[in-house]
């Protein structure tokens, strides 16, 4: 139930293992004085030459290594040191093409006697690392069933103390559970990155509920998600669900810009955002050398502020008059913004004609990939492209993300998911919030926000699906978040209106929801994203007992971290705090 695993196996230590590793044994019979070498391949490596792993020496008739079992491998075993990368144009003395490893297992890859082929085996059996979901939510249970066990002994301590009437000690009791709805619309209007935004006669406590459940989640992929490679962020290609966070945001504070426009740009908003994202990325030290210029909140100042100042210059205040026309009628919302769609569609071919037609130095045009051993080590230093090569030309190598996740599978150069370049397509991505914003302002009744939201989230995920051929990395326009490629813009605003269409249903047309515990947090949001940023490493938010090696107590402190949060949101909700920028 907790991922446990005996310790000692075969004189090996399992409890020395990290998340996701397994013990590989290989042992050969051959009389021979050559060594053999061991090359592996992560499926998550596109057409990528195999690296070398481990020497396997000759006098050792059996060598014991620690081997990644997060994702499908392949195993090559050479007779001979072919390099760092082995090709498929090498003599292989033995090859298994795909083999799926697990956590704490141990295996046994043999060269056959005659030295002809080889074979793995499975000596132990690896631990089932989605067990510990069960746990947790019986252990989550158990602590609701004993909150709600304390908040009724609570009440009735106070009814009996008090000794007030049914009726009176009943309105008092409901008190915490009723609240939030009724302060949440009695509430002035909140705006900042993160922060609420209603319509001035009411406010829509589901795009607060779906801008919480995008912090709750950021804060629980930042903390390391349990080590799940699914919900950490994609190597390059493909979409987990860390990389739903940012888009989602972005999506939210579009949806805020045409309902409170003026006020938040006489704010200063974008300087703010950016000034507090460069103090974030000197939490290491304020070394001006190196210091990362770019980052999260720089991306959210500078797509701010395109998108808002061109909705201000391009808003037309218009008579509502009806259309006879039904197709018209039907598309009021976006007739409205054509001026706009035209400025962002422009800025949008703009990307694209620079993206496949402008090459970078050394590197083939249109090329999106992450460099290094991609393309059997074709581009090693084309990492990225053309946005890497602009990014790097604008910031300096120095200056940008050192340590993507592509770099340690790819061995690629450094490069910076959040680049000046890769700022246009977020434009884009603002501004199918402010399209989804515009939707709320034009239409009231709920069946026709609904039908628009689904609408959208159809029409954006096959656009999405089109250009990138419905693969992961085959397509004419792959899915990126390092990039921020359309496909990924147009993938993860489908995805945004289809949440946002869940949870105005649920929470302002049925009520059958309040939106909690999430409201609490998507009031608050830049407190809570700056709060767990500065204190990530601080108890009583981290810690650490033993060796922390399983996916279960990852899991628990990623969530006890996501939850203390919440509470201080919670607390914040109470005590009436709402900062915005």
């Amino acid at each position: 139930m907790i991922e446990y695993t005996d310790r000692f196996f075969r004189g090996l230590d399992l409890w020395s293992l990290g998340v996701d590793e397994a013990f590989l044994n290989v042992s050969h019979s051959a009389a021979t004085n050559d060594d053999y070498y061991l090359y592996t391949l992560s499926e998550e490596c596109d057409k990528c030459p195999y690296t070398k792993l481990q020497r396997i020496a000759a006098a050792k008739r059996h060598t014991t290594v620690k081997i990644d079992a997060a994702r499908r491998l392949g195993l090559r075993l050479l007779d001979r040191d072919v390099g760092q990368y082995s090709f498929d144009n090498d003599t292989v003395l033995c090859q298994i093409n795909s083999a799926q490893l697990g956590e704490f297992g141990v295996y046994d890859l043999s060269v056959r006697p005659d030295g002809n082929g080889c074979t793995l085996e499975t000596a132990k059996e690896p631990v089932n690392i989605y067990l510990p979901f069960l746990t947790i939510a019986l252990l989550a249970c158990a602590v609701f069933g004993l909150v709600r066990m304390a908040r009724y002994g609570l009440r009735r301590s106070r009814a009996s103390g008090f000794q007030q009437p049914a009726a009176s000690h009943t309105a008092a009791g409901d008190e915490t559970a009723h609240s939030s709805n009724e302060e949440t619309d009695r509430k002035p209007h909140q705006t900042g990155p993160g922060s609420g935004q209603v319509t001035p006669k009411k406010r829509l406590q589901s795009l607060d509920t779906f801008r919480g459940i995008a912090i709750m989640l950021m804060i629980f992929v930042n903390s390391g998600g349990g080590h799940y490679w699914w919900i950490e962020h994609a190597t390059w290609n493909g979409l987990h669900v860390a990389d739903l966070v940012f888009p989602w945001f972005l999506f939210i504070m579009g949806v805020c810009v045409p309902i409170s426009l003026r006020g938040q740009l006489n704010r200063n908003r974008s300087v703010k955002l950016f000034i507090i994202g460069l103090c974030l990325n000197s939490m290491n030290g304020p070394s001006m050398a190196n210091l990362r210029i770019f980052g999260v909140l720089q991306r959210f100042g500078i797509a701010y502020l395109v998108v808002s100042t061109v909705h201000l210059l391009c808003h037309e205040q218009q008579v509502q008059v009806q259309s006879q026309n039904r197709l018209l009628r039907a598309s009021e919302d976006i007739v409205r913004l054509k001026k706009q769609w035209l400025v962002i569609g422009l800025l949008t071919v703009l990307y694209l004609v620079v993206m496949f037609f402008v090459p970078a130095p050394g590197c083939p045009s249109a090329y999106f990939g992450p460099g290094g051993k991609h393309l059997y080590n074709a581009f090693p230093n084309c990492t990225g492209g053309i946005t890497g090569y602009i990014d790097r030309a604008l910031l300096g190598i120095a200056h940008l993300y050192q340590h993507p996740t592509a770099r340690y599978v790819y061995d690629g150069m450094p490069f910076d998911p959040e680049g000046p370049f890769g700022c246009l397509p977020t434009i884009l991505q603002v501004f199918l919030g402010l399209q989804c914003g515009c939707t709320i302002l034009a239409y009231t009744e709920h069946r026709q926000r609904m039908v628009r939201f689904a609408s959208w989230s159809l029409v954006l995920g096959l656009a999405a699906g089109a250009l990138c051929g419905f693969t992961k990395n085959d397509g004419w326009i792959p899915i990126n978040k390092n990039l921020w490629s359309l496909s990924y813009v147009l993938a993860t605003a489908s995805l945004a209106h289809a949440l946002l269409l869940l949870c105005y249903y649920a929470i302002d047309v049925k009520r059958a929801w309040h939106g909690r515990p999430f409201v609490y947090a998507g009031m608050n949001a830049i407190v809570l994203y700056v709060g767990h940023t500065v204190f990530h490493k601080m108890l009583p938010w981290h810690w650490r007992i033993g060796t922390m090696n399983t996916h279960f107590v990852l899991t628990l402190e990623a969530l006890w971290n996501t939850v203390l949060w919440n509470l201080i949101a919670l607390y914040l909700y109470k005590r009436k705090i709402f900062y915005n920028l």
